[in-house]
């Protein structure tokens, strides 16, 4: 049989057909994302108060995912777990806007592979990474002043994309200002159970119910641009809100209405063979955390999937095994300090307060420029709100437990429930497993951890990964007898306060803080801590002693280090506030000599203070 060969130039073309062949194959990518809306102001997941008709078409021609949430409940923090792939609490960058670096030689974003895989990326929109060392923008073909949001427009022909269209419209500042002559009835609007019903209340909830129907907009703007551009059969498209929100108490908080968001996934027929049920318009109830998609969306496209990479594969042809538990945690929001770590399943969830002394509904500049919040704040400072509705305002437990499915408020804690203790118990196990799984950098405060990493020349990420530096399990330890506040543990505080660790000597003082009347016998061991050469220790040992009745010195402390130098100025005033009165002389003496009263999105917290007090 005769034989024929083939010329270099038609093997070539015959490649390239191939690789055309394939790129054409694989889906393009469309990630919708809008800020600030939980499950509860999206109207396909059984929300009243919005209605959101183009996302309920996307449920309808796709699949809507029952059990979706964030794992950071704000933005900056989310938005870094989203472009690396990994947990915020394991790299450092899990404080608001604190942009620490990370090793990028050794850590890549999402759309560093997607590019390396062929494809065409753009984000004209909003960043946000909270990671020092790279811009923004970099990892981008197409990012800021693109001159369009739809930046798939941008791409070569044929070329295969993944594009960011974010959604601003349902963000917190749109229930700011003015709340009169609002579209929807602020008398329909459904209060989560934990809002007093005031006025103001009612009307801030229709305004950002105005807010979320102008975002539903949006999202049908964008698809329908996409369809108008002959792309809808070869696009995979991506809905979901960045964390919940908006109204004190849900974003910035690991409560259901902070973290379970809404997910709605649309896969083309054409690709039938991804779809993560039978048929579009069906519920998913797999269980997907945020720092999942990342990993998925690389999956999706064929590209490589870094090792640093922390999620599991969701949807298409690599799906992995479904994860029993997310992981969720909160610190610094702004100008407010706390720490706070959840684990749950679809329906039970186990919260630990790391910084339960701090209550959940601290002022923060930010979150009062809503109606809604100073007017609850007011309720409650005239003594009308109830054990529900004030909760919020007082300091918390150390350990909360919630039947979801019963409480999606979280208002009924259930840590003390007979029925519930082994589940507890295997919720706190799995909690602390995953904290190691993932070197949480939370166990120090933040400016603590944030000094040591300087000191030793390295990252957060790389001292934390260091036991010598960051003994995890014996902080995790120490923090767990800390949190229990029982005396009998007198002993074990008083002596951390003398080790070398720094970080053993935090929990052995939050320790005794926490013991309150019952540390009185520890009197000489916190005077001595005055003088720590940790600032936050000093801090906490003065606040502790003012308690006691041992002001003086205390309080000559704070003087010092408010007037002179301080390691850590955010956490100084923080514990002035929590302080309450005893405070007060040293915030006054501040302020008349004209100490700062301003933050970064408003008034500072001794600025309230003093504005509280008239001063």
């Amino acid at each position: 049989m005769k034989q024929t060969s083939l010329s270099l130039p038609m093997l070539l073309g015959i490649f390239l057909l191939a690789t055309s062949a394939r790129a054409a194959e694989r889906p393009n990518i469309l990630w919708i994302t809008s800020e600030d809306n939980g499950i509860s102001w999206v109207s396909s997941y059984g929300g009243t108060n919005a209605r959101t008709p183009n996302i309920d078409q996307l449920a309808a021609e796709g699949f809507l995912y029952q059990y979706c949430f964030d794992n950071a409940a704000v933005c900056a923090p989310t938005r870094s777990c989203w472009i690396t792939g990994m947990y915020g609490i394991s790299n450092g960058t899990q404080p608001m806007r604190s942009r620490n670096e990370i090793p990028h030689d050794r850590i890549s974003y999402y759309p560093d592979m997607l590019r390396k895989a062929g494809y065409h990326t753009s984000n004209p929109g909003k960043t946000d990474y909270n990671i020092g060392g790279r811009d923004d923008y970099d990892a981008w073909d197409v990012g800021k002043g693109a001159g369009t949001i739809y930046g798939w427009k941008k791409r070569q022909p044929n070329q295969p994309f993944f594009a960011v269209v974010n959604i601003g419209d349902s963000h917190e500042s749109r229930a700011h200002g003015d709340n009169e002559n609002t579209k929807n009835d602020p008398a329909s609007m459904k209060l989560f159970s934990y809002h007093p019903d005031l006025p103001e209340i009612r009307k801030t909830y229709a305004k950002y119910a105005d807010a979320v129907e102008r975002m539903d907009e949006k999202v049908g703007k964008c698809l329908a641009e996409l369809e108008k551009d002959g792309l809808a059969d070869s696009t995979i498209v991506i809905y979901n809100s960045d964390h919940g929100g908006v109204l004190a108490r849900s974003k910035r908080f690991c409560y259901s209405s902070g973290i379970h968001c809404p997910l709605v996934v649309r896969v083309p027929e054409k690709f039938k063979h991804l779809y993560p049920a039978n048929r579009p318009g069906e519920v998913i109830e797999r269980l997907v955390s945020f720092v999942d998609m990342p990993k998925t969306w690389l999956s999706l496209a064929g590209a490589e999937i870094p090792d640093t990479f922390q999620g599991t594969v969701f949807l298409g042809k690599g799906i992995e095994r479904e994860p029993a538990y997310h992981f969720a945690f909160r610190e610094r929001a702004d100008e407010r300090l706390d720490c706070v770590r959840v684990i749950r399943d679809k329906r039970y969830a186990y919260h630990k307060n790391y910084m339960p002394y701090a209550p959940a509904g601290q002022h923060l500049a930010y979150l009062w420029k809503a109606e809604a919040t100073p007017a609850w704040e007011q309720h409650h400072r005239e003594g009308k709100t109830d054990e529900i509705t004030g909760r919020f305002f007082e300091p918390r437990v150390s350990e909360e437990f919630y039947d979801n499915e019963k409480d999606f408020d979280n208002v009924y804690n259930l840590i003390e429930a007979r029925k519930h203790q082994e589940r507890i118990a295997k919720l706190k196990n799995a909690l602390r497993q995953r904290q190691l799984e993932l070197y949480d950098s939370g166990l120090l405060p933040e400016q603590m951890r944030v000094r040591r990493a300087k000191e030793n020349g390295l990252t957060i990420y790389d001292m934390v990964r260091d036991e010598k530096l960051y003994p995890l399990a014996t902080y995790l330890d120490a923090a767990d007898l800390a949190l229990a506040r029982d005396k009998t543990n007198l002993a074990t505080f008083v002596g951390h306060l003398t080790h070398d660790d720094e970080g053993l000597r935090w929990w052995g003082i939050v320790g005794l803080h926490l013991l309150d009347q019952d540390s009185a016998p520890a009197t000489s061991a916190l005077k001595v801590a005055l003088t720590d050469d940790a600032h936050e220790i000093r801090m906490m040992a003065a606040w502790t002693l003012v308690k006691l009745g041992q002001s003086d010195l205390a309080i000559a402390c704070l003087d010092d280090l408010l007037f002179g130098t301080c390691d850590n100025e955010d956490m100084l005033h923080n514990v002035l506030e929590w302080m309450g009165e005893p405070g007060l002389p040293l915030v006054k003496k501040y302020i008349e000599n004209d100490g700062n009263r301003q933050g970064r999105y408003g008034i500072g917290i001794l600025g309230r203070i003093a504005e509280l007090n008239g001063w």
